[in-house]
């Protein structure tokens, strides 16, 4: 539902100085400070192995329930800046992606 505001709420987030974490990476993109999230582009290429084996002909039922085994970390520098907050390099390197744009 809020998706489509995220970058509304990270300006809001920006403005009275709040530093954010998501579960999305595409709102620290949008500006929040960071994202932390399964990798979505890993869990659909996992739907389509599910998919495939459902029109192989397996039952649902019959199919294990997985965890995301990829995660990604997301840290806007930019952000970090504008908060006056500095990002220990350990973290920095940590991250999957650091935007600082």
């Amino acid at each position: 539902m809020l998706f489509a505001w995220r970058e509304r709420l990270a300006d809001l987030a920006l403005k009275n100085r709040l530093p954010t974490m998501f579960a999305q990476r595409q709102y620290a993109e949008a500006g929040g400070l960071m994202a932390y999230a399964a990798d979505f582009s890993d869990l659909f290429r996992r739907t389509a192995t599910f998919v495939d084996k459902i029109l192989k002909g397996a039952k649902p039922s019959d199919l294990p329930v997985e965890q995301p085994t990829k995660w990604e970390f997301v840290i806007n520098l930019k952000t970090a800046k504008a908060l006056g907050l500095t990002i220990p390099q350990t973290l920095l390197l940590r991250a999957d992606q650091v935007i600082d744009q």
